[in-house]
């Protein structure tokens, strides 16, 4: 197939990519600024807000992926990023005669009244239920891999021996390459669903289970640290005022992680003639630090 995927310089984009190269796919990608050339890969520049790059993204393809969106931002970011783009792809697509649309959402989706992310994510599926694809949503839980710097400070803080955690709950994670896998694996199969995959571990993680997996990754006897809301809230201000805009930890994503069902639900996990997950997580943490250290992040 030639496919059209957005987030493609991204941390999960970049998997697919190369990922769907290795399956013997074409790809079109779109990309904000000029990317080095490489084979089997078309890349478009443009974003989710100009229909005209979006167009020629999708001309030519049999199926979109769609990656892309915000993860850090205000209320109204989200909504353009996530919602909007989201609406903007489909109208691309649908001009072009494209039939298969793969969305890729979040787990936070299920919650949506925690965290406006969560709330962007949810009203980004509405527009694609709602369309004359065929389509697939997959809402991921927290994913991890070479390349991501979403959960860098936790091998960060583990490194140190010490990790701030939420109070408690459970809460389910994924290796990248193991979602691409399963978005290039919805190409393919039945349509009409919404799948919540995980690693395999049944009833997810409690967050100290995963803290102390991480400092295993980093060889380091981890303390691991359960702290109240309120406590995660000041930790909001200290953030902010170290790294500004770059600020990782929100009132948004307090809101999140201090939620205490995070695991991905038995009913939404994809059929095992589908997709089943191959990397254990012990072992995706190991060389995922091996990597983290190997490009000089730890």
């Amino acid at each position: 197939m030639r496919i059209a995927i957005t987030g493609g310089t991204g941390f999960v984009g970049s998997h697919l990519i190369e990922m769907a190269l290795a399956e013997g796919h074409q790809v079109n990608a779109l990309t904000r600024r000029a990317q080095e050339p490489q084979q089997g890969v078309t890349w478009i520049e443009g974003a989710l807000d100009r229909p005209d790059s979006l167009a020629a993204l999708c001309a030519g393809c049999d199926t979109v992926i769609h990656v892309a969106g915000v993860i850090n931002g205000s209320a109204e970011e989200f909504r353009q990023g996530n919602v909007v783009g989201t609406e903007n792809m489909l109208a691309a697509a649908a001009g072009t005669g494209i039939s298969r649309f793969v969305h890729v959402s979040s787990l936070s989706a299920r919650e949506p009244q925690l965290s406006a992310y969560g709330r962007s994510k949810r009203e980004s599926e509405a527009p694609v239920i709602a369309s004359t694809f065929d389509w697939t949503i997959v809402r991921p839980p927290a994913i991890y891999g070479p390349r991501d710097r979403e959960m860098l400070d936790l091998f960060r803080f583990a490194k140190r021996g010490v990790l701030p955690l939420p109070p408690g709950g459970r809460i389910s994670v994924i290796h990248v390459r193991d979602l691409c896998r399963l978005l290039l694996g919805c190409l393919a199969g039945d349509p009409g669903h919404i799948f919540e995959p995980d690693d395999g571990l049944e009833n997810g993680w409690t967050p100290v289970e995963f803290a102390r997996a991480v400092g295993r990754a980093v060889h380091r006897r981890v303390l691991a640290l359960p702290l109240p809301k309120a406590l995660l809230m000041a930790g909001v201000r200290i953030d902010k005022a170290i790294r500004g805009e770059k600020a990782k930890l929100t009132r948004d994503r307090v809101n999140y992680f201090c939620h205490p069902d995070w695991v991905a639900g038995p009913h939404a996990r994809p059929p095992a003639n589908l997709w089943l997950p191959q990397i254990l997580t012990e072992d995706g943490l190991a060389a995922t630090a091996r990597w983290y250290e190997a490009e000089g992040w730890l």
